[in-house]
């Protein structure tokens, strides 16, 4: 039995970085950042409440504006736009990241070099900046225009810009790193025996790329999906800025219930919609990520 005082032994503890304190920063960290928050977005979102000159002046108890979001076919017309829009710049993305981290994968030094700066410039630049470009390249006398109409493809310009696929371009091109690190930072682990063992074995490039380095690269594709998913869902300045300000999402509909309306009980339920929503899609990726890699954890036994 150990016969210090308790405030020696705690004293011991926090400087020698045993227990639990070492993990007392992020705890109070996330505490003051997600925990009392998320605690008032629930008192909001589960209660009637009078606003003056942004002052909550009364707060009562209350389901009703959850019951009627969850009526609303507002609410179900704009949730479904926002996982389809979400899911569709996930799918972009890992239909282009996949070949740009294989690339990595199979080539030389320089090769590698020049993937990770493509890659990660991006990432650098301000994502407004990034989709004003977009509206320079896609409006009626953008780029793409230009070109088309100098060789001769079209007569007019093509209305692209305010339109979904303007948003799909401008979400894809923003979150496409955000993919293909994931995938880099696995396929960077992958044990390049594999590939001359499936080739002496008869395998051609594409069969190993099928039944070898595609299995081994799913938890990069599931938490590189994941990241995006969350992202696009919740994103707000893309679609507001390529949609032409008529694209509603759950993201800019909260900003309308809360900046515009003043409906902060609204806002905050539908806040809470899309954080549960969010949550049951990603558990789906982490569900079938888990079943694609069950023949890893058998081979490990």
């Amino acid at each position: 039995m150990n016969s210090k005082p308790l405030h020696i032994r705690l004293f011991d503890e926090v400087f020698s970085g045993t227990g639990i304190w070492p993990a007392v920063p992020a705890i109070i960290v996330l505490t003051v950042v997600a925990v009392i928050p998320f605690g008032v977005l629930l008192s909001l979102g589960f209660s009637d409440i009078v606003v003056s000159r942004g002052v909550i002046v009364s707060q009562e108890l209350s389901l009703r504006h959850l019951a009627t979001a969850l009526a609303d076919p507002l609410y179900h017309t704009t949730f479904q736009r926002s996982i389809t829009l979400a899911l569709t710049t996930t799918f972009f993305c890992t239909l282009l990241g996949f070949p740009v981290a294989y690339l990595f994968l199979i080539g030389g030094p320089w090769v590698r070099r020049i993937i990770l700066v493509l890659t990660i410039a991006p990432i650098l630049t301000s994502g407004i900046v990034r989709t004003y470009a977009w509206i320079v390249i896609l409006g009626g006398r953008g780029v793409v225009n230009g070109v088309l109409m100098d060789l001769g493809l079209i007569s007019a310009p093509l209305r692209i810009i305010n339109t979904p696929w303007a948003v799909v371009i401008g979400m894809v091109q923003i979150h496409l790193p955000i993919m293909i690190l994931p995938l880099i930072a696995v396929m960077s682990r992958h044990d390049r025996r594999l590939d001359e063992a499936s080739a002496n074995l008869g395998a051609s490039r594409l069969g190993t790329l099928r039944h070898v380095i595609l299995p081994l690269s799913v938890p990069g594709l599931g938490t590189g999906a994941s990241l995006v998913f969350t992202l696009s869902y919740t994103t707000f300045v893309v679609p507001q800025l390529l949609g032409g300000g008529n694209y509603l999402n759950a993201a800019t509909m909260i900003y309308e219930q809360v900046v515009y309306s003043l409906e902060w009980s609204k806002g905050a339920v539908t806040a809470m919609i899309l954080m549960a929503t969010c949550l049951i899609v990603l558990a789906l990726f982490a569900w079938m990520t888990h079943l694609a890699t069950g023949w890893t954890r058998v081979a490990q036994r």
